[in-house]
């Protein structure tokens, strides 16, 4: 169990060991290395240098010029190196991209929980699901809308909503549907005036129906 347990870490220093071993001999004039310069440049000892140089002797990469001397004999060390960062490149963004993946399925998971506790809560069984609407009184209690300008729209599927580039004097909100009228409703959720009328009580202006004021 005490090796089990060591192992991975050796090996993981060793990968590391072997990465800086790499990038020396990219860097060493005609690939020649001397292995007692590489070990004290690693600050290791030097039978950890030769586990690597072993390894890489055996797979024809590299040959002895002298008890301690080695010359790479293998690919362009420029791609042997660059492949193996493009490579841990791809490893850390899939790594990125799981770590999203398990984001996004929590919050899915965390969504279908809500929606289900919502359906099955006896104050909302006498409601069809599709028919949920937010009232006055909860725009109201959003902070983020305080003092804000709100405009509460109700349109059919497939209705297309675009917002041209802010001009400096006005904001133009282009809404369009073929397969219905679309009402507008304008909520006040600043400080009511008495008098004033709200979301609840206000007409609205629907697409079927002209407005008593200018476009503008």
């Amino acid at each position: 169990e005490t090796l089990q347990a060591k192992k991975p870490r050796f090996d993981a220093s060793l990968v590391l060991l072997t990465r800086r071993f790499m990038a020396l001999l990219k860097n060493a004039p005609d690939g020649v290395l001397d292995l007692n310069e590489v070990a004290t440049t690693l600050g290791v000892r030097k039978r950890r240098v030769y586990d690597i140089t072993n390894v890489l002797d055996g797979i024809h990469l590299i040959r002895k010029r002298s008890k301690n001397r080695i010359q790479w004999i293998g690919n362009n060390l420029d791609q042997v190196v660059g492949k193996a960062r493009e490579q841990q490149n791809l490893k850390d963004e899939l790594s990125d991209l799981s770590a999203m993946e398990e984001a996004l399925d929590e919050l899915i998971k965390n969504c279908a929980h809500e929606i289900f506790e919502l359906t099955d809560d006896k104050e909302n069984a006498e409601y069809p699901f599709n028919s949920s609407y937010v009232t006055y009184q909860d725009i109201r209690s959003i902070q983020a809308f305080q003092e804000q300008i709100v405009i509460a729209i109700k349109a059919p599927e497939e209705t297309r909503l675009e917002i041209p580039v802010p001009k400096e004097d006005h904001i133009e909100v282009h809404v369009k549907s073929t397969k219905g009228p679309i009402d507008v409703y304008l909520c006040e959720v600043g400080k009511e005036k008495p008098g004033a009328k709200t979301c609840e009580d206000m007409d609205t202006f629907s697409s079927e129906t002209k407005p008593s004021v200018h476009p503008d």
